[in-house]
C-alpha cells in the first residue's frame, strides 16, 4: 500500500526555473503530507506540466518496486504512481507473456502499467484488487479507482489545474485552500459520517467514483479538460441457481478471495472479533498457512467487562468468542485494549487521518489499535463488508427500519440536530439535502421488473448499504490503518462477491430465518457452532461512565476556545445533554450510540473547524 498525489497544470510556466522550483516544492509538500501511508520509501516525478509524488509501504517486491515507475512498450512511454494491491497479478502476467515484455520486477505495479500499454483502458475492469493509480502518457493523464472504492482518490480541478491525492490533505498541501460551504455542513450534519459518493465535503473537492476513471488533457487554449468514464458498475440479473448451488458458489468466491488476498512478501495477520465474518476470514487464512501459525488481534476497552450494558444493538462482549476461536485455529493471539485517555486523544487524530469529522470513538479506537498492530505487522485481513453484502444489519430485518423511506441507519434527523443552534440549523436545507441524496441513490439502483415490491425494496436497501454505509466503513478502515502504515485488506469486498450476492434473493440470504445464512453455511466447514450462530455484535465501544465525563469536559473546553464552534452549538442544550442520562440503545448513525458518540462527533467538528480555519 502507498500514498499517491500529483497534478496536471498549465498555470505555471514549466520552462521558467522559478516555476519548476515552485512545482517541485509543491510535490514535496504533497509527498510529506501523505508520508504516513508509505513510510518505507518516497520519490517525486515531473515531466512537462505533470507531477507525481509517491510514498511507499513495501509489501511486495521489497527491493524492486520503487515508484514513480516508467515503462516503455514499442514506441510508447508511460509513468505510473499506484496505491493498492492487485490479486490477479499472475493471470495478467501470463496474458502479457506473448507480447515479449521483459519484466524487471516481481510486483504488481509494473504489471498494471504494461497491461494498460498493451490492452488499453478496457483492462481496468479485469483488475482484481484494491487500487487507485495515475498514469501519464504523451500529454494525457489517467486516474483510476478500483471497482468498489476500497482505495481513496480525491481531486480538485479548475480551468488550468487538476490536483489529485490519496487523501484530501495532499490537495491542500499543493496550495488549495480548505473551504466549508452550506453543502459541506449538510454533508457533515445531515449525512455524516457518511458522505455522498464523489463529494469530498470541502468546497470543490471531489473524489473519483468507484469503478470509474478520469482522463485529463489540455486543449489548444491550455485549459484542463476532464472526462469521466465508467468501466464497471453493479447490475441486476435474474438468479438461476438453487440454494445448495448458491451456497457452493458463495463458498468458492469467498475462499478464492481470501486466498488471493494472502499474497505478500512479508508476514500477514488478521483482525479477529469472535464474530462470524472475521472468524471465517481468520480460519481460512490459518488453514492456508499450513504449519505457520497465524497472528490474530482483537480489540476492546479497559474494564469493559465491568461496565458493559447489553442492548438490542450489542448483546454480548467479544472476549469469550475470541477465546473460542483462538483455541479453535490455534492462532498466536494478542488482546489489545484502549483506555479513556487514548480514546479521547485519538478522537482528534482521526480528524487528522480522515480530514473531516468521522465515526467518533468507533474510529478513534480503530486508529489506536491499528497503530499497535502496525508495530508488529504491516498486512492484515479483516471481516469488513460482510454485513452490508450478506444482509447482517438490523435494518435488513426490522420493519420499522426497513421501510423508513430514508437511509435506514440514520433516520432520526432530530438526534443529529439536537445540539446545534436553531438559527444555524434553519439556515441549512438539511431535510431537502438528505431527501435528495436518498431519492437520487434510489433512482440509480438497478431493479428487476420481475421482482415483487418487497424484493425490490430489499434490493434498494442492499444498494444503499453498498453505496453509503459500506463506503463509510471502508473509508474508516483505509484511513485508520494507513495512518500508521498498516495495509488492511477486505476480502468480502471483492467485486466478484458483490456482483454475485447482490442478485441472490432474500429468501436465500436469510434462509429459514437465519441471518446471513449463506455465510453460516460457508462457515460450517471452518467454524464451531458457538461462532456460527452467535448473534451479531458490532465493533466494540467503551461503556465506562468516566469516559463520558471526560468527553463532556473536553467538549466544553473546545466550546470555550473555539468561537466558531460556539456560534453553531447551543451552549444550554449542550450542558443539558452532558448532564442527562445517555441512551445506549438509541442509534445516531448505524449502531453508534446517540449519547457519548454524538458528543465525540461535536468535539471532532470543533477540532475540524480549528484545524482548517473554517468559519
Amino acid at each position: 500500500m502507498c500514498g499517491i498525489a500529483g497534478f496536471f497544470q498549465t498555470k505555471h510556466d514549466v520552462f521558467k526555473e522559478h516555476s519548476r522550483n515552485l512545482l517541485q516544492n509543491k510535490l514535496k509538500n504533497m509527498k510529506v503530507s501523505i508520508k504516513h501511508r508509505g513510510p518505507d520509501d518516497d520519490d517525486i516525478y515531473m515531466e512537462g506540466f505533470v507531477g507525481f509524488a509517491h510514498t511507499r509501504l513495501s509489501i511486495r517486491d521489497i527491493k524492486g518496486g520503487q515508484q514513480p515507475m516508467t515503462c516503455r512498450y514499442q514506441n510508447r512511454v508511460a509513468t505510473i504512481v499506484y496505491n493498492g494491491e492487485l490479486y490477479n497479478t499472475e493471470e495478467l502476467r501470463l496474458r502479457l507473456a506473448p507480447y515479449h515484455i521483459s519484466l524487471k520486477t516481481t510486483g504488481d505495479t509494473e504489471i498494471i502499467l504494461y497491461s494498460y500499454l498493451v490492452f488499453g483502458n478496457s483492462i481496468f475492469r479485469e483488475f482484481n484488487g484494491i487500487f487507485a493509480f495515475a498514469i501519464y502518457e504523451n500529454g494525457q493523464l489517467i486516474v483510476v479507482r478500483d471497482h468498489v472504492g476500497v482505495k481513496p482518490l480525491f481531486y480538485y480541478q479548475n480551468n488550468n489545474e487538476f490536483v489529485f491525492s490519496s487523501e484530501i490533505k495532499g490537495i491542500f498541501a499543493y496550495g488549495i485552500q480548505p473551504v466549508a460551504d452550506h453543502n459541506s455542513w449538510c454533508e457533515i450534519i445531515g449525512l455524516g459520517p457518511a458522505h455522498t459518493l464523489g463529494n469530498g465535503v470541502f468546497q470543490n473537492i471531489c473524489e473519483v467514483l468507484p469503478g470509474h476513471f478520469l482522463t485529463i488533457t489540455v486543449n489548444a487554449d491550455k485549459q484542463i479538460i476532464v472526462k469521466n468514464h465508467c468501466y464497471w458498475k453493479l447490475e441486476s440479473h435474474r438468479h438461476t441457481e438453487d440454494y445448495d448451488a448458491t451456497v457452493h458458489h458463495c463458498s468458492d468466491l469467498i475462499t478464492d478471495s481470501i486466498q488471493r488476498q494472502m499474497v505478500s512478501d512479508i508476514p500477514i495477520c488478521t483482525f479477529l472479533s469472535g464474530g462470524l465474518d472475521s472468524s471465517l476470514v481468520s480460519a481460512i487464512v490459518s488453514k492456508n498457512l499450513g504449519d505457520t501459525r497465524l497472528n490474530t488481534y482483537s480489540f476492546d476497552f479497559v474494564d469493559n467487562e465491568k461496565n458493559f450494558k447489553a442492548s438490542s444493538f450489542q448483546s454480548s462482549l467479544d472476549r469469550p468468542y475470541v477465546d473460542i476461536m483462538t483455541h479453535h485455529i490455534n492462532s498466536h493471539h494478542t488482546y489489545l485494549e484502549c483506555n479513556n485517555e487514548e480514546q479521547i486523544r485519538c478522537l482528534l487524530k482521526t480528524v487528522d487521518a480522515r480530514d473531516m469529522p468521522c465515526m467518533a470513538d468507533v474510529e478513534s479506537s480503530m486508529l489506536y489499535f491499528c497503530h499497535l498492530v502496525s508495530q508488529e505487522c504491516k498486512v492484515t485481513l479483516t471481516g469488513e463488508c460482510a454485513d452490508e453484502i450478506f444482509g447482517g444489519y438490523p435494518w435488513f430485518h426490522r420493519k420499522d427500519m426497513l421501510y423508513q423511506n430514508t437511509f435506514p441507519w440514520s433516520y432520526d434527523m432530530e438526534a443529529r440536530t439536537l445540539l446545534f443552534r436553531d438559527e444555524f440549523i434553519h439556515s441549512l436545507p438539511l431535510k431537502e439535502y438528505v431527501d435528495n441524496a436518498y431519492t437520487t441513490s434510489v433512482a440509480e439502483c438497478p431493479l428487476l421488473e420481475e421482482e415483487d415490491e418487497k424484493e425490490q425494496h430489499r434490493r434498494i436497501v442492499s444498494w444503499l448499504n453498498v453505496r453509503w454505509f459500506m463506503m463509510t466503513l471502508l473509508n474508516r478502515m483505509d484511513r485508520c490503518s494507513m495512518y500508521s502504515g498498516l495495509e488492511a485488506r477486505v476480502p468480502f469486498a471483492d467485486y466478484r462477491i458483490l456482483e454475485y450476492v447482490f442478485n441472490i434473493p432474500w429468501q436465500y440470504k436469510c434462509h429459514n430465518g437465519q441471518t446471513k445464512s449463506l455465510l453460516v453455511e460457508c462457515g460450517k466447514e471452518y467454524l464451531p457452532a458457538e461462532i456460527l450462530y452467535r448473534k451479531k455484535s458490532p465493533y466494540p465501544k467503551t461503556y465506562d461512565p468516566n469516559y463520558e465525563k471526560l468527553l463532556g469536559k473536553m467538549v466544553m473546553i473546545e466550546m470555550e476556545r473555539n468561537k466558531s464552534l460556539a456560534e453553531i452549538i447551543d451552549r444550554k442544550k449542550l450542558i443539558n445533554f452532558i448532564d442527562s442520562p445517555k441512551d445506549y440503545g438509541k442509534p445516531w448513525y448505524g449502531q453508534l450510540m446517540a449519547g457519548p458518540q454524538m458528543l465525540a462527533y461535536i468535539l471532532q467538528i470543533g477540532y475540524w473547524i480549528r484545524k482548517y480555519e473554517l468559519s
